[in-house]
């Protein structure tokens, strides 16, 4: 089975990751923390109504299912313990990482991603609740507050090309032993609320294949995230396109330290 983290994902060989695609604008890093931290503001509060939406129609993806704004999450009102943020100023994206443990328990993974005006244009969330994938926000919230994830000195960033042939190495070596991806050592892995240090190695039986992998990388503080689909885990959905996920890595020197993984599950605890 899995071992801890916050989010699957996997990919057999002979698999082709999604490229990361350079956009036609330049945003800073101010301009995405400014408008990320509206997106929070929001959650928190209940509102849908984000200043930095666009305006018309925005796309809004809960656990890979498209659905109105207003009638999500971002409509209860949640008290937020933790959050963490990464900010990718060449794709203008941010993804952020948040743990709530009382009223109503979450983790959530949300991806924004920006147009040339700064404005959100889809918004995309991986909501783990009771009943998903390990789930426990309170391992979750103490787990993320023992880790450090401070901006790397830029002499040793490594290239957004690095994080992110880390992060596919980790995701293309659980259907190929073959693959030996760039781990830490010690490397912890975050999966639900279940942490497991030491060996961050997974496998699983080919074929394997991990589709739909959208990225956001932020080379200051060593992180790439990964949003895809997990092939096998839950009977209750398809192999083809598979259980909503995402894995979110913090790279240091080249190699894998941390791994958080948040797993949807369809079934209570996946369980046939």
């Amino acid at each position: 089975m899995f071992t801890p983290l916050l989010l699957l994902a996997a990919c057999g060989a002979g698999t082709l990751a999604s490229p990361v695609v350079a956009p036609r604008v330049a945003c800073t890093r101010a301009q995405l923390q400014d408008a990320t931290a509206e997106y929070i503001a929001a959650l928190s509060a209940g509102s849908p109504k984000i200043a930095s939406l666009a305006t018309g129609t925005v796309p809004y993806q809960e656990n890979d299912v498209a659905m109105d704004i207003s009638k999500g999450v971002l409509s209860q009102g949640i008290k937020i313990d933790f959050n963490r943020s990464i900010y990718d100023t060449t794709q203008c994206a941010s993804y952020t990482e948040i743990v709530a443990t009382t009223k109503h328990a979450y983790v959530i993974g949300t991806r924004l991603a920006f147009n040339a005006d700064l404005k959100i244009v889809k918004i995309e969330s991986v909501v783990c609740d009771d009943g998903d994938w390990l789930f426990n926000a309170s391992g979750s919230l103490t787990y993320n507050k023992k880790e450090v994830w401070d901006v790397i000195p830029e002499s040793k960033r490594n290239t957004r090309e690095v994080l992110k042939a880390a992060g596919d190495a980790y995701i293309d070596a659980w259907g190929d032993k073959s693959i030996k991806p760039p781990f830490a050592s010690p490397c912890a892995r975050l999966e639900g609320g279940s942490y497991l240090s030491g060996n961050c190695l997974l496998n699983f039986p080919p074929p394997f294949n991990v589709t739909n992998r959208r990225y956001t990388i932020d080379e200051e503080l060593g992180a790439v995230d990964i949003f895809h689909n997990f092939p096998f885990l839950d009977s209750a959905i398809p192999r083809d396109p598979g259980t909503q996920t995402n894995n979110f890595m913090r790279v240091e020197d080249g190699k894998i330290k941390y791994i958080h993984e948040n797993t949807v599950c369809a079934k209570k605890g996946c369980k046939k």
